[in-house]
């Protein structure tokens, strides 16, 4: 009876596969078998997770094959700058083999946050796919320009960095030598050789030269972020 029952199902990895703008995590439970489970992975939005162990498939598909998805995503970041974090269940059905034989469990969550589950030893890129939704995911042009922003407002914040530093160094020369130096000489003492000390003539020629270096750079920065936004 043992070998039978071994002979019955297949264990196989599963892969996480993301086409929304929800990063979620997910684990995967028999309803009919709460042992057989698995998962476990996060998953950012439009992009695929790793390979993780394991899952008991049926060896030979039939009908009526149930797997419940339990499901973590977050949504939006809020003013005080906490995720709001969303739990779920779902109990979807398996669709046929793609070979007729059990091959890796694919969990595919759609753009609308549907989950869906699919058991194929190829790709979402390969013409044999049997998924519903084909190829890897693509991010919409909505979370593309949401990124690329947060790169933008990054960038300006260093350009401001540098003009305030600038500032500093000008109004207040010593007393803003005394803090970069002392904070060179806590990470990164090598890069105070050959000055005297935080009053040192060339050590504050050496500061605004460097600030405004960098800020020639983070501006170039910021202007090519711009202009290749999508």
């Amino acid at each position: 009876m043992l070998v039978a029952c071994a002979k019955s199902s297949v264990p196989v990895s599963i892969h996480g596969v993301n086409y929304s703008a929800n990063t979620f995590s997910y684990v995967l439970v028999d309803p009919a078998n709460s042992e057989n489970r698995g998962g476990g992975e996060l998953v950012g939005a439009y992009s695929a997770g790793g390979t993780v162990c394991c899952y008991a498939l049926p060896a030979k598909w039939r009908p009526g094959i149930k797997i419940e998805v339990r499901e973590i995503y977050w949504l939006p970041k809020l003013p005080d700058d906490s995720l709001p974090e969303v739990t779920k269940k779902h109990v979807v059905e398996l669709p046929p083999y793609a070979t007729g034989k059990a091959g890796e469990l694919w969990v595919v969550r759609a753009a609308d946050g549907s989950m869906a589950v699919v058991s194929s030893n190829y790709q979402p890129d390969h013409v044999s796919w049997p998924g519903k939704i084909k190829g890897w995911p693509i991010p919409s042009l909505q979370y593309q320009r949401e990124r690329w922003d947060l790169h933008i407002n990054q960038a300006q914040h260093d350009v401001e960095l540098y003009i305030s530093s600038l500032d500093e160094l000008k109004k207040k020369p010593i007393e803003h030598a005394k803090e970069s130096w002392a904070v060179s000489a806590q990470h990164g003492p090598e890069e105070l050789k050959g000055y005297s000390g935080p009053d040192d003539v060339a050590y504050l020629l050496m500061l605004r030269q460097s600030y405004e270096s960098a800020l020639v750079d983070v501006r170039a920065k910021l202007q090519r972020m711009k202009d290749s936004r999508p």
